[in-house]
């Protein structure tokens, strides 16, 4: 079973950074980092495929946030810069081993982390 366990969530304030890490143990042709906070839907933050490490992003993370991939430690990170407090959230990785589009429609991603949590707080 394809397992995804993401850690590095904390506490940060306005305008700091963090990386998250997501540990998986076999390679998936695409993956992504997701966000849920409290009383909103799930949100794709950033993707990456095998291909050529394709990236995408949505507006409110472009330019603060980078996803990249090690498939040979299998593992994929969120570098997140100038970090604000509507970056509250839950932040999930996950995976398929499919095409997936630059929408992030999370009904792509197969195998999903349980998740770690992210607080931006003065």
């Amino acid at each position: 079973e394809h397992q995804l366990v993401e850690s590095g969530g904390d506490v940060v304030q306005p305008g700091g950074t963090l990386n998250l890490s997501c540990a998986f143990s076999e390679y998936s042709y695409c993956m992504g980092w997701f966000r849920q906070a409290p009383g909103k839907e799930r949100e794709g933050v950033a993707l990456i495929r095998g291909d050529r490490g394709y990236t995408d992003y949505p507006d409110s993370t472009k330019g603060r946030f980078t996803i990249s991939r090690d498939d040979v430690e299998n593992t994929l990170n969120l570098q997140m810069n100038s970090m604000k407090p509507e970056d509250t959230a839950k932040y999930y990785c996950a995976a398929t081993r499919v095409f997936c589009g630059a929408a992030m429609n999370e009904g792509e991603f197969t195998y999903w982390g349980q998740g770690t949590q992210v607080t931006v707080s003065a």
